[in-house]
């Protein structure tokens, strides 16, 4: 951003400022529904919380479709974002502007082909813009924090999409440590990505959606959501996968109980 440099110190008091107040009592609830909470310690509890208050804090948050925001809204969703956070460096997506939600499923703009027909928008659970706002349905966001185990987690798998955008590109690959880790990231991926691309158009059943079979970009958001939500599995199924997520995130969700 233009002149951010100006600006960081002053952000970086306020958000000092902000982590010196209580933690709002009445968000502890919402946090103790969703079920990864739980698996954190202490230190990583701490840190979600911080971080889901300064996303709360400095993001624009709208509800749209009628939806009239609430705390739980943003404190669900916010937790959620965080949890991809945890132990990386980041600057709390900064290229997110503004977080859209709507109550449920949304239409996006109608299109215009090259012969001038408008086309209706397609129905949709959420979008991830570069340099833009993450659209999410709430109903949706909602419930992949409460389920923990059926693989689909809506946040985590737009928030993936920022991650993945970080360096401009919508490619499947995060800024990376350095070039080991990546030569690493690229051959398994890209591996991982042939092998659902051929289950998909082959009609096999995956433990990965086969949603992720359309990009390196959807692949990536896709294998986010395994991760942190089947990480057992992945790690039996796809092991190599499975340890570039984690040396990516730094988390190891696998030996949860």
């Amino acid at each position: 951003m233009l002149f951010d440099w100006l600006f960081r110190p002053r952000r970086h008091e306020a958000r000092r400022e902000l982590l010196t107040l209580p933690f709002p009592t009445a968000w502890l609830p919402y946090l103790g529904k969703m079920p990864f909470y739980g698996h954190l310690d202490e230190r990583g509890q701490q840190r979600l919380r911080d971080d889901l208050r300064i996303l709360i804090a400095e993001k624009e948050w709208e509800g749209c479709g009628g939806l009239v925001l609430t705390d739980e809204i943003k404190v669900t969703i916010a937790a959620q974002a965080s949890l991809l956070l945890l132990n990386i460096e980041h600057e709390y997506f900064k290229d997110v502007t503004s977080i859209l939600v709507y109550p449920s499923a949304y239409r996006t703009m109608p299109q215009t082909d090259h012969n001038g027909v408008v086309r209706e928008g397609q129905a949709n659970l959420g979008e991830a813009w570069h340099r833009g706002p993450v659209v999410l349905a709430w109903d949706s966001a909602r419930g992949g924090a409460l389920d923990p185990d059926d693989g689909h987690n809506l946040v985590l798998h737009e928030f993936a999409h920022k991650l993945d955008l970080l360096d401009g590109l919508a490619d499947g690959t995060p800024p990376l440590r350095d070039r080991d880790e990546l030569t690493a990231w690229v051959q398994t991926m890209s591996s991982e990505f042939t092998k659902l691309r051929d289950a998909a158009a082959n009609g096999r059943a995956t433990l990965l959606d086969t949603y992720g079979a359309t990009n390196p970009a959807e692949f990536f958001a896709v294998a986010t959501e395994c991760f942190f939500e089947q990480g057992k599995k992945l790690l039996a199924r796809h092991a190599e996968l499975y340890a570039n997520l984690r040396d990516y995130y730094q988390q190891d969700p696998a030996t949860h109980d």
